[in-house]
């Protein structure tokens, strides 16, 4: 397409292409980092169980005995461990909040940018087998 003033504009399908590429590398981006949170959260989700059933067992044991004072602080330990695990369970959930919000906005502006139907281009978008989030 040329002009009077020797300016040429790109073939529309050529920008579609690139905006089509550029938005699969953020997909594949906030793909990558939601199954890094998963990971992590699942990793942390099986050593909470076992620290809660260690815990129980503690305290059983201690109501069977008097409580030594190393047994005290274990329980001390074990509660700080939970604690701890259920916080950053509560921030792994925010951020897989956060990254599905991401993922949605970038399926908005897929859809604004002229670009085909991002449900239409599962390939281009999102890993083979991903759901919609």
């Amino acid at each position: 397409m040329a002009s009077i003033f020797g300016f040429r504009s790109r073939d529309p399908a050529r920008d579609r292409q690139t905006d089509i590429a550029r938005l699969d590398r953020l997909a594949k981006l906030f793909e990558q980092i939601a199954a890094e949170i998963e990971a992590e959260r699942t990793g942390l989700e099986i050593r909470y169980r076992k620290t809660s059933t260690n815990a129980a067992f503690l305290v059983e044991a201690m109501e069977n005995d008097p409580a030594s004072d190393r047994r005290s602080f274990e329980v001390s330990a074990l509660t700080t461990s939970i604690l701890n695990c259920e916080r950053r369970i509560a921030a792994l959930s925010r951020q897989d909040g956060m990254m599905k919000d991401l993922r949605h906005a970038l399926d908005m502006v897929f859809d604004e940018s002229g670009a085909p139907d991002p449900a239409a281009m599962v390939e281009f978008t999102k890993p083979a087998g991903a759901g919609r989030g």
